[in-house]
């Protein structure tokens, strides 16, 4: 009896040792671990024991896997920081390829189930990985005599695909370190990565500079845009507005893995490895916080909160999808996007919210939108543009839902009355008016006009200054005064009268103009005489921009890869654009009065084509035929 008392203790105090490291691993809470979205947790408790029972006490045949055979299969990353913590990622497992099983996602698990079977077959070997975040040198970089400052361990399984995030705590804010992850028990580790926390909320930071991507589409072309702006190292943050993966099925040179549209986790999951397996993604994430949000293909083309253009909610569109609904879809493509990405879980209560804000000292308030997924009225859907026409001015219609909304115009009040000297608003979609040959768009911030004017009436009623609104999505450069027209009054040769700045950025390979630059060039031209604050537009290149933000002024800077259909390090300056503090406006003259390619206003666009090779450092005059890849190949 005694012998079998001090067993059963003993192998509760591994099975309680074993939770705890389980739960050190935030994807085991990710999205939530509260009952009320129990399909989208993981039963920590039961994914201890079933490791732990495994040999009956915890020992070597709980751990199948020998450090020789796991590897960190789709490098580290670091994100979401705050001024004394910051999330860690990596993934630690026996192959690149994710896990098939469903068991996260699927069923109708009854109200307090013992069901365990179902979870013993869905592969449970835990892999032990210990973390460390260390000091860095005075240039940031890997010092020899590094302390470490912040150190835990965590385990992870195939329940959710053998990522692994930890939050990071007991950091210095707007401090760089470096961290990495060990294999428990060897001495395999990770690649060695970088971070930076954020300041506290009262510091004042002379600085920040910003590197803004959006629309990474894997088969279109190589991210030649990441691996510019890693190797140029001039940020301190990067912020991503989303489509960080496409839905779609492409084929080509990089053709989409799986082969498909894709549905189910395991699709999903797959999706995101194949992304995290460039190097330039790797790299610009190892060395860099993220903070990201979503957009819509994360989960499917045009989404809205009831249906997306890929997948409507009828029965009619899920038998011709394969059986999986809207909300099964979007439940998938969550919990893969939280396994992958190195986000917070927000709100433990609200497991589909991304929405959230970051005080970065007294300089500025990134306030980070989702105007995509959570409650966004009906949009375009490719059927049904004359009704979203005839509906686009309805009081009722709202991309963000009333929740999110009412919170984003505090949040900007807040920043106001709190000092911060920008509110730099992170959003999905255009949000200037900017009509186009075939008229306004119903999927941006022009289909739903009533949620726009509200905004903009906020901002002016209140003398909210100092705004820059950035935007993703349309897989081109655009740059704009932000005003109320026919509200308030305008002058566009001057700015006078404008609430702000929009800098929307193009795709890092997503597709663009087709065509010449010249042909680009006079599309730009139609588009910036033909919308009122518009003042630069460009959609021949792929590439990125860096905001620059301190107390007298924001300046952005865009740059262009000449091409996406080969991995090279090319990076052409296109233009640059500067925002005085209280001017509420683009400087005059715009961008100097010189820009490299599109069209401006009171612009002379002069192509040099010189151009910078980021490994080198050296400058030439570059040019390519062929901007993107074949997708259409077998």
């Amino acid at each position: 009896m005694i012998s079998t008392t001090t067993a059963l203790l003993g192998s509760l105090a591994v099975a309680g040792a074993a939770s705890a490291a389980f739960s050190g691993n935030l994807n085991y809470a990710s999205p939530s671990r509260r009952d009320v979205h129990a399909g989208l947790g993981i039963d920590v408790p039961l994914v201890s024991r079933r490791s732990v029972k495994r040999d009956g006490g915890g020992g070597a045949a709980a751990m199948p896997w020998k450090p020789e055979q796991l590897n960190f299969t789709h490098g580290v990353a670091s994100g979401d920081p705050f001024p004394d913590s910051v999330i860690l990622w990596t993934r630690i497992a026996p192959s690149a390829a994710s896990d098939t099983s469903n068991v996260t996602v699927e069923g109708n698990v009854a109200l307090y189930s013992h069901d365990t079977q179902t979870y013993i077959d869905a592969n449970p070997h835990p892999v032990c990985v210990e973390w460390a975040v260390f000091t860095c040198g005075a240039d940031g970089r890997a010092a020899a005599d590094q302390a470490v400052v912040s150190s835990g361990k965590a385990y992870t399984t195939s329940d959710i695909d053998f990522t692994v995030k930890v939050e990071a705590g007991g950091l210095q804010p707007f401090t760089t370190y470096n961290y990495q992850f060990t294999v428990c028990g060897s001495d395999k580790k990770s690649a060695l990565g970088r971070t930076k926390t954020a300041p506290t909320a009262d510091a004042d930071v002379e600085q920040v500079k910003l590197a803004v991507f959006s629309c990474s589409n894997y088969p279109s072309g190589y991210f030649n845009a990441y691996g510019n702006a890693a190797r140029k190292d001039e940020h301190d943050y990067v912020v991503h507005l989303g489509d960080y993966i496409y839905e779609y099925k492409a084929g080509g040179e990089r053709a989409s893995a799986p082969p498909r549209e894709i549905f189910t986790l395991y699709d999903y999951r797959t999706r995101h490895g194949q992304y995290r397996s460039d190097p330039d993604l790797q790299l610009l994430s190892q060395n860099w916080a993220w903070i990201p949000t979503w957009d819509d293909h994360e989960v499917s083309n045009n989404g809205y909160r009831d249906g997306s253009s890929g997948l409507n909610n009828t029965e009619e569109s899920f038998i011709k999808s394969g059986g999986v609904s809207v909300d099964q879809r979007k439940m998938n493509a969550v919990r893969a996007y939280f396994e992958w990405l190195p986000i917070r879980q927000v709100d433990l209560d609200d497991n589909l919210r991304i929405w959230r804000s970051f005080q970065l000292g007294n300089l500025m308030d990134l306030v980070v939108l989702d105007t995509r997924n959570y409650d966004r009225s009906i949009t375009s859907l490719d059927w049904n543009d004359e009704y979203i026409d005839l509906i686009r001015d309805d009081a009722s219609r709202t991309l963000m839902g009333s929740h999110q909304e009412n919170w984003f115009y505090n949040q900007l009040t807040k920043s106001q009355k709190r000092g911060a000297t920008w509110r730099v608003i992170a959003n999905q979609i255009i949000f200037s008016r900017i009509e186009e040959s075939y008229g306004l768009s119903g999927d941006n911030w022009q289909g739903y006009t009533a949620n726009r004017n509200r905004t903009l009436k906020h901002l002016y009623d209140n003398k909210i200054n100092n705004n820059v609104f950035l935007a993703g999505d349309s897989h081109q450069n655009w740059v704009s005064d932000l005003a109320w027209l026919d509200e308030k009054p305008y002058d566009p040769v001057t700015g006078e009268g404008a609430i702000g700045v929009e800098f929307a950025g193009t795709a890092v390979s997503s597709t663009g103009v087709r065509g010449t630059l010249e042909y680009a060039r006079k599309q730009a031209q139609y588009r910036v005489n033909n919308n009122t604050e518009l003042q630069w537009q460009d959609g021949y290149y792929r590439g990125y921009f860096i905001l620059a933000a301190s107390h007298d002024r924001v300046e952005a800077k865009f740059y262009g890869s000449p091409s996406v259909a080969s991995r090279n390090s090319w990076d052409l300056p296109l233009a640059n654009f500067t925002v005085a503090a209280g001017g509420n406006k683009l400087d005059r003259p715009i961008g100097g009065g010189r820009v490299e390619a599109g069209y401006g206003k009171g612009l002379k666009t002069v192509p040099t084509n010189l151009t910078l090779n980021t490994e080198t450092r050296e400058w030439d005059v570059v040019g390519y035929n062929v901007m993107y890849l074949n997708t259409t190949a077998a």
